[in-house]
């Protein structure tokens, strides 16, 4: 996220490196990869830690959600943007800041990197690797808690990339702590994270059933945002 912004805050940040697309392709896949690892490896800790508690098990996947999407962001987003998420690589597709082909290929090592990470998390715990999800999570409130948990996300970080881009990191790791507990789905926001996630029948996990829904409704929530944010955020002039 942190390599797109406009040219109007250029002089904001020092000029950033070149990469090459392997490189940015490399920072999208590790980064998902880790951000999975996260997701689900603190959700199964949380769980056996908390003594049946589901609120406690929450609040600690919350909380390394949080703290990892902060450190995540501000190790790649110099390289690849720490976009994470086929959600906001296609609003920067749709915004010109990210050409068509190279979003395609951020979306295939976002969903490669998220099904290694969740492969890892479950090697760490010594759990079968291969898993599906019997978690139910539908529901017209569960969709539309994931197209508001998106629409959030992506106004969040446009709005940060054009006002305070140095904030983003924090803002990004800040809200999706929040949307963990506003929402009722605990706030996904992310179809790579939304398909990895139907591959472990862990505490973090959906059926795979509810998956398409999920994904639907946050491709709508990041494009309502794209809208919002260009009437939102234009200045006068």
């Amino acid at each position: 996220m942190k390599d797109l912004q406009p040219a109007a805050d250029a002089s904001l940040d020092p000029p950033l490196e070149p990469f090459s697309r392997v490189q940015r392709l490399a920072a999208e896949f590790l980064g998902t990869a880790f951000l999975l690892a996260v997701v689900v490896g603190s959700g199964v800790m949380g769980e056996r830690l908390a003594g049946g508690n589901t609120a406690v098990a929450l609040l600690a996947n919350t909380l390394a959600t949080g703290a990892g999407l902060f450190v995540l962001i501000e190790l790649f987003g110099p390289v690849s943007g720490a976009h994470f998420n086929p959600a906001v690589s296609l609003v920067f597709a749709l915004r010109r800041e990210l050409p068509a082909a190279l979003a395609l290929a951020y979306v295939a090592a976002q969903v490669a990197g998220g099904l290694l990470g969740v492969l890892a998390a479950h090697a760490m715990f010594d759990l079968p690797l291969l898993q599906v999800s019997m978690k139910a999570r539908a529901g017209s409130g569960q969709a539309l808690s994931e197209a508001i948990a998106t629409f959030g996300l992506v106004l969040t970080i446009l709005g940060l990339l054009r006002w305070r881009p140095a904030l983003t990191a924090a803002a990004v790791g800040l809200y999706i702590t929040a949307a963990y507990w506003f929402t009722a789905s605990t706030s996904f926001a992310n179809p790579a994270v939304t398909l990895a996630r139907s591959l472990t029948d862990t505490f973090s996990g959906i059926a795979p059933a509810s998956a398409p829904a999920f994904v639907a409704a946050q491709l709508v929530g990041a494009v309502a945002a794209l809208l919002v944010a260009k009437l939102l955020f234009r200045r006068r002039g």
